[in-house]
């Protein structure tokens, strides 16, 4: 079956993880994603934080599925000859280097436009490529930083705090591939390409946006809310759960969003006696006494694993989520079905169950490849895009253009 995306050509000279989530959703979509590596060390990801000498990180291999590898110095006349080469045939070359880097490579994006016209160039920066930062570099915790994510995470009266997922690299790389999508569509009108430019700040504050509304009202910075939501009402907060570790809590969010949600609560919990009472009821009464409230939810939950809790507040109607640690994630039955935990094959690690695609498409279904070793591709893909045999290959080889 055709893939979405089948046909198109990434160039993707990305590291690390904000690019490399931008390429692999494309390649997820079916893009024949070709990742271009130095040829010794390749994407420094392959080296980050891995538990074995000489193989792969899982950083890395979680980050580039359904890609396919070649080496290629960039710093050698051949190589970047190549590279433009590669350029005049492909559809798309992404980057998140440091600010400069790539016109430093003589690649910049006016070089690539007079080879070809059409080529979309994504650029994901720390903070974009204009502005008073824009020769700052950035990581993901940078990012956070200064896009307000923060600032708004923590308990009241806390420093402020990191969120745990890595939405200023995986969020900054996904609003990326937002726009190369949008700027292949316009292609097909246009017959030009164009610049697509992220920046990791910008995201930030995008996904920030919701919470910045308590500044537009009072002009003060916002408070870090726990896990209360903001303006949600009570009850909104995690509750213990047995057997009482550290993972063994339940979010529970019940009101205000439909009064008849607390009443489901009440009946869950065996209080069908507060059904109906006038203190109950009433969401600033519930405000008022939220330890009260909390409490009571409490005394039931801590006699239930967070998966029973979980499971009889959905049934009954009451938003809850169990709060689910790596190894739940692994082994739920739901996300398995759903395929976003998948098995892959691994060329030196074996068998592994890693996450997929979120995207799911109904007429294009993704199957998700394993990650490829550094220079995996070097001769089919040099063959496809040159015509290069075995000899060509084993002088570029020696003369270390790949």
């Amino acid at each position: 079956m055709a893939k979405a995306l089948d046909g198109i050509k990434v160039i993707d000279l990305t590291q690390f993880e904000a690019g490399t989530s931008c390429t692999e959703a494309l390649a997820w979509l079916g893009a024949d994603v070709i990742k271009v590596e130095e040829p010794k060390d390749g994407d420094p990801g392959r080296r980050s934080r891995t538990d074995i000498p000489g193989v792969d990180s899982f950083y890395f291999i979680v980050l580039n599925l359904n890609k396919r590898s070649v080496t290629l110095n960039l710093r050698s006349e051949e190589g970047k000859s190549m590279f433009l080469d590669m350029v005049r045939q492909g559809d798309i070359v992404a980057e998140n280097m440091a600010p400069g880097a790539m016109e430093r490579l003589g690649l910049g994006y006016d070089v690539l436009k007079e080879v070809n016209p059409r080529i979309i160039m994504a650029r994901i920066k720390g903070f974009g490529t204009t502005g008073p930062y824009a020769d700052y570099k950035a990581f993901d915790m940078i990012a956070q930083a200064m896009g307000g994510a923060m600032t708004m995470t923590g308990f009241p009266g806390s420093p402020p705090l990191k969120p745990g997922p890595t939405i200023g690299d995986t969020g900054t790389g996904l609003h990326a591939a937002i726009g190369i999508l949008g700027a292949l569509w316009q292609r097909q009108t246009t017959g030009q390409g164009q610049v697509v430019e992220v920046s990791m700040q910008d995201c930030i504050v995008n996904f920030c946006r919701p919470r910045l509304r308590s500044y537009y009202e009072t002009g003060e910075p916002l408070d870090r809310p726990g896990n209360h939501v903001v303006g949600g009402g009570v009850p909104a907060d995690i509750y213990k759960c047995m057997p009482g570790g550290p993972d063994d809590y339940c979010f529970i969010y019940a009101q205000p969003v439909r009064p008849r949600m607390w009443d489901a609560l009440l009946e869950v919990i065996g209080r069908d006696d507060l059904v109906g009472d006038p203190n109950y009821s009433d969401p600033k009464w519930r405000s008022d006494h939220e330890q009260e409230v909390n409490e009571m939810i409490e005394a039931w939950t801590s006699q239930r694993t967070k998966f029973e809790v979980m499971n009889l507040m959905g049934a009954a109607g009451v938003p809850a989520g169990a709060t689910m640690n790596a190894v739940d994630l692994h082994q739920d039955e739901h996300l398995r079905e759903r395929g976003m935990i998948t098995e892959v094959e691994h060329q030196k690690r074996g068998t592994l169950n890693l996450p997929g695609s979120p995207i799911k498409l109904s007429e294009s279904p993704v199957e998700v490849t394993t990650s490829p070793l550094l220079g995996e591709h070097n001769a089919e893909v040099y063959r496809d895009f040159f015509g290069y045999g075995e000899e060509e290959l084993a002088r570029l080889k020696e003369n270390e253009v790949i």
